[in-house]
């Protein structure tokens, strides 16, 4: 007798086993992640502080955005008159107050006198163990 319908196709099963062993793998690897994230000792950021700064040990030019306003070298000038007061310079170091707004800075470091200038923040470390 003849057969008619075809062999029928044997397909390979899939072996299921290294898919297992790839999610454990990335589980294993996900709670090792969080678990140090989470057993992680709390990080504590001291934020710089500065008081009398004595301006010649510091870089020059130096521009101190303060309070009262705008000191470049310890001379204090008019934000008008910082044009004529940077003519020349090609690098100028800035200084401002920890607790000062960044809306400040950027106000200020946006204004055409700097276009031209290497622009570099200045900033004051101290130490948090006094002297004897």
């Amino acid at each position: 007798m003849r057969r008619l319908l075809p062999e029928p196709e044997i397909r390979p099963k899939p072996d299921t086993s290294l898919f297992i062993v790839n999610i454990v793998l990335l589980l294993i690897l996900f709670f090792l992640a969080t678990g140090q994230l989470m057993n992680a000792p709390p990080s504590a950021v001291e934020l710089a502080e500065t008081s009398e700064l004595p301006v010649e040990s510091l870089p020059k030019p130096l521009l101190v955005v303060g309070e009262e306003g705008l000191e470049l070298d310890g001379t204090p000038i008019p934000t008008e008159g910082l044009a004529q007061a940077l003519e020349g310079a090609t690098r100028l170091h800035v200084l401002i107050a920890r607790d000062r707004p960044a809306s400040d800075l950027v106000t200020l470091l946006s204004r055409p006198e700097f276009a031209d200038l290497e622009l570099r923040l200045v900033t004051v470390r101290t130490n948090s163990q006094e002297a004897p």
